[in-house]
């Protein structure tokens, strides 16, 4: 565990979901500049930027000079997919510990949704130019990042018993917890009726099972637990971290669908925070599917595994459950922008900014990010209390 603990200072939060007419780099450059602003900074303080983006954007190393920044230290894009916001503040944490810079800015931003388009058109693409042996895929019907993820949560199905209302019932405590989120797309009250009448998308998973589809863009700023002690903002520590890239393979005796990377980035972001999952008060994870959140869970340790399904049908995730879980509204009800969907929901808990959805015991929260299919994962651990 490091002798000292970085410290996010500010966070920013562009406006989400059907925002039309602009671009994945001009998302970016205004979540770095409310980021910066939430610190109590100035964009002459930064001396560090990671940037995340999506292939195919205009997001790119170049953002640097759109923000007018000059002299820095570090500069790099990260892509390990939604499992890269994990990654690039535990980068920016080790950089600022090691004095390779003082004051760094990890952002994520994207454009895929267009007013006259399916949600889904902009993650179809790369699946429908898959050359050489995975042109077969596409051959069979596997044309998009559901069927890959409807086969993982069919398997998991099958061998755990878990069940369709089960995944519902995770779509159902996340809306819960989105209709007292002022960003969340989607504040309407979700019945499990509601989900069982939802359109399938591939079996096992209905429309209400993935998540949404946003444009927009969202900045963090990591400093020096020294720095942070001279900022108007509360400071949330960054305790530990871990990421893991399984490398599944197709195959007969794979188990893929049933152990994900969280099994091994969970334990090492808490051992590195000297934590065990009791410790922790808030679980923001990664919800590309209700099938995700429910495998995470598992493999940190906040129940056996198969027993998630139930966890989520006892309502122990959703307002006034005893494991509040994606409390403002997941990647399901409130925004997609990756890793940096459950991190900045986590800051807002921890700093009590959280109005009326705020979690009595709000000190530690585990964030997660999830990457490609099952492929990268990413944790951190967080706190308001130093060590």
């Amino acid at each position: 565990m490091p002798e000292r603990n970085a410290a996010i200072v500010g966070y920013g939060l562009t406006e989400v979901g059907k925002v039309f007419g602009r671009t994945a780099r001009g998302f970016a450059a205004d979540a770095v500049r409310l980021a910066v602003a939430d610190a109590g900074l100035a964009l002459g303080d930064i001396d560090g930027l990671l940037v995340n983006a999506r292939a195919g954007t205009d997001l790119n190393l170049s953002l640097a000079r759109t923000l007018g920044l000059q002299d820095l230290r570090m500069l790099s894009e990260v892509n390990a997919f939604g499992a890269s916001a994990a990654i690039m503040a535990a980068q920016a944490s080790k950089a600022v510990l090691a004095g390779e810079a003082e004051t760094v800015v990890c952002v994520f931003a994207d454009d895929p949704k267009e007013e006259n388009a399916g949600g889904s058109d902009a993650y179809r693409a790369t699946s429908l130019t898959a050359t050489g042996f995975r042109s077969a895929e596409t051959a069979a019907g596997f044309t998009s990042v559901n069927h890959r993820y409807a086969l993982a949560a069919r398997r998991y199905m099958d061998h755990y018993g878990v069940t369709s209302s089960q995944l519902g019932a995770v779509a159902v405590s996340q809306r819960a917890w989105a209709l007292d989120n002022p960003v969340a797309q989607m504040r309407t009250p979700l019945s499990l009726d509601d989900y069982h009448r939802s359109r399938w998308v591939v079996d096992p998973l209905h429309l209400l099972d993935c998540c949404l589809v946003s444009n927009g863009g969202a900045a963090v700023v990591v400093t020096t637990p020294e720095r942070a002690r001279d900022l108007p903002t509360t400071p949330v520590y960054v305790r530990g971290w871990g990421q893991a890239h399984p490398g599944h393979v197709l195959e007969r005796g794979s188990d893929f669908g049933l152990v994900t990377g969280a099994a091994v980035s969970g334990p090492a972001a808490l051992k590195m925070a000297g934590m065990t999952v009791d410790d922790i008060d808030l679980r923001e994870i990664y919800d590309c599917y209700t099938y995700t959140l429910l495998v995470t869970l598992e493999d940190y340790g906040f129940c056996g595994k198969g027993e998630a399904g139930e966890l989520a049908a006892s309502g122990a995730l959703a307002p006034g459950g005893a494991l509040p879980t994606n409390t403002g509204g997941g990647q399901l009800s409130s925004f997609y922008l990756w890793g940096m969907t459950p991190l900045v929901e986590g800051l807002t808990q921890l700093r009590g900014e959280a109005g009326v959805r705020q979690v009595t015991r709000h000190g530690t929260a585990i964030v997660s990010g999830n990457g490609g299919i099952l492929d990268h994962h990413g944790t951190l651990v967080l706190s308001t209390a130093a060590a």
